[in-house]
């Protein structure tokens, strides 16, 4: 993808009521169409929250350069957007600046975004203590990559980390370990804001190989509607060629049993079906930036279609 190289990300994270989550997801899809006309832009990513590892809702918007990032943050634009969205939020956003690169610009399974405001004066210590977590959290399972980007007066307040993990187990042993545990005291004298959030968008590993190296992932709703394609006739053709006559009838096992032996199969069939479709579907999961807005209907509305001759074929299969 063109601009992916030297790329800067504005990674902002906020809390929603949770009677306006409808409301806001439209309000970001309003902001989307805003921003997707703006020189510079590449890409935007909306990640829901996912209690209780994500509280809080995740966007990141990629332009290609820092002055394509700046002139969204400060225009009138902007500025408008969140006033009219004010009502439907608890609290303050947090918003980072993020430099990335060819290397890391396709993110991991799982990531941690680490937000700290400094005590005035404590900025050298800090740096030094910074360094001693980054050595450390290099040797931990599953680590995969780790960016410090520091406070921008006027821009932004707090010192931003984000460290990528392979698993989310990996990265919540790495959190909850003493030697991180000791470390984070350590800097306690010099902080006066402390705080992380996880940020996972799901099926990602399932399409690593869409776009090409060092691409950016395909959105997260792209990836839940192929992930659905293929899930959808798994789980209904397991239910009814051996769920249903042979695990339920002959056998007489118990539904939660049943179930449970249902999801194995299906989850791990999926792993290998998702992959291969993704492949098949590159062009609309990963469009160029001169087809997107045709790719993206095209693509949704095949997909919508196969959607409606599933149902309506298993409708009239079901017993």
């Amino acid at each position: 993808m063109s601009g992916s190289a030297g790329s800067v990300s504005i990674v902002t994270q906020t809390c929603v009521k949770p009677e306006f989550a409808e409301d806001f997801a439209r309000w970001q899809g309003e902001t989307s169409t805003l921003i997707a006309r703006l020189p510079g832009f590449i890409e935007q990513r909306l990640m829901p929250p996912k209690p209780p590892l994500q509280v809080d809702w995740v966007i990141l918007q990629r332009f290609d350069s820092m002055e394509a990032a700046q002139r969204w943050l400060v225009s009138p634009d902007r500025q408008k957007r969140i006033e009219g969205v004010a009502p439907l939020l608890v609290g303050r956003d947090d918003v980072h600046i993020v430099h990335e690169d060819a290397s890391t610009a396709r993110a991991s399974p799982v990531s941690a975004v680490i937000s700290t405001r400094v005590k005035p004066g404590k900025e050298a210590e800090y740096r030094a203590w910074e360094r001693r977590i980054a050595a450390a959290q290099s040797k931990a399972p599953g680590f995969q990559g780790y960016r410090f980007e520091p406070a921008v007066p006027g821009v932004q307040e707090n010192c931003v980390a984000i460290m990528r993990f392979d698993s989310q187990a990996n990265l919540q042993a790495w959190l909850d370990s003493p030697e991180r545990k000791k470390l984070v005291d350590d800097a306690a004298p010099l902080v006066e804001e402390f705080h992380a959030r996880m940020a996972q968008t799901g099926f990602e590993q399932w399409f690593r190989d869409v776009g090409g190296p060092g691409s950016a992932p395909p959105p997260v709703w792209k990836m839940d509607f192929l992930v659905l394609l293929m899930l959808y006739p798994v789980v209904f053709l397991w239910s009814i060629w051996f769920g249903l006559p042979v695990l339920a009838a002959k056998y007489n096992m118990n539904f939660a049993i049943a179930l449970f032996l249902g999801n194995i199969f299906s989850v791990g069939l999926t792993g290998f079906m998702v992959p291969w479709v993704a492949n098949r579907f590159g062009w609309w999961l990963v469009p160029s930036a001169n087809g997107l807005s045709k790719a993206n209907l095209l693509g949704a509305g095949i997909i919508l279609a196969l959607y409606a001759a599933m149902v309506g074929v298993f409708y009239f299969a079901s017993p």
